[in-house]
């Protein structure tokens, strides 16, 4: 494990807004916040949001005053609406903006179609749901589309909405908050209830 003291990292910034898929980060934010890293939620206002599951969540920020420079990484969750309004655009734009400055974002499920429809995912390899999901957009990125459960390019992460745990794999590995052996031991663990992989996180302390 690379840790180090709470406070010692910028930030993750996790996005939050209405019909957030809440199943979708909470591998990553989880083991994040046990490494050492701070995780700020981020609304397009501060004012409350409810999930898909109907969670109510108080973000910590509005997405106006959220800055590349002051963050780690910033974590976009699949919803409903980015797939039926534009309400969602200005974190594709935000996304956009962390790239451009070399901080990566890790978008899955629905967050992808955004991104896609940003222009974001037509130079890099990705993945997502499925291929016609993301061709639906008009993007032009199809042939850089990728048949995995997460793929990482350039300090892009993607993934579809039934792999939240490979999604946190790429996280935590992009992060060097799991490594090596230990993060393949997460992984297996998790993703596979493999009983010996918690033999291999113990004794790195990271169980």
């Amino acid at each position: 494990m690379n840790g180090t003291a709470n406070g010692t990292r910028k930030p993750v910034h996790l996005a939050v807004y209405d019909t957030l898929a809440d199943w979708e980060t909470g591998h990553a934010t989880a083991h994040l916040a046990r490494t050492g890293y701070q995780v700020r939620t981020v609304g397009p206002t501060t004012a409350p949001v409810t999930s898909i599951g109907g969670l109510r969540i108080q973000p910590d920020l509005a997405l106006a005053d959220v800055r590349p420079e002051g963050s780690s990484l910033l974590i976009l969750p699949g919803a409903d609406l980015w797939d039926t309004t534009d309400d969602l655009a200005p974190f594709a734009r935000t996304a956009r903006a962390f790239l451009d400055a070399g901080v990566p974002v890790a978008a899955i499920c629905g967050a992808t179609a955004g991104l896609a429809r940003e222009g974001l995912l037509d130079d890099r390899a990705h993945t997502s749901a499925v291929s016609f999901y993301l061709a639906a957009t008009g993007y032009a990125g199809g042939e850089r589309y990728v048949e995995a459960d997460a793929v990482t390019d350039r300090g892009l992460i993607t993934a579809g909405p039934t792999e939240p745990v490979a999604f946190a794999r790429e996280i935590l590995g992009l992060l060097g908050a799991y490594e090596g052996e230990v993060l393949d031991a997460w992984y297996r663990l998790f993703h596979d209830s493999d009983p010996e992989a918690y033999a291999v996180l113990e004794k790195a302390g990271a169980a």
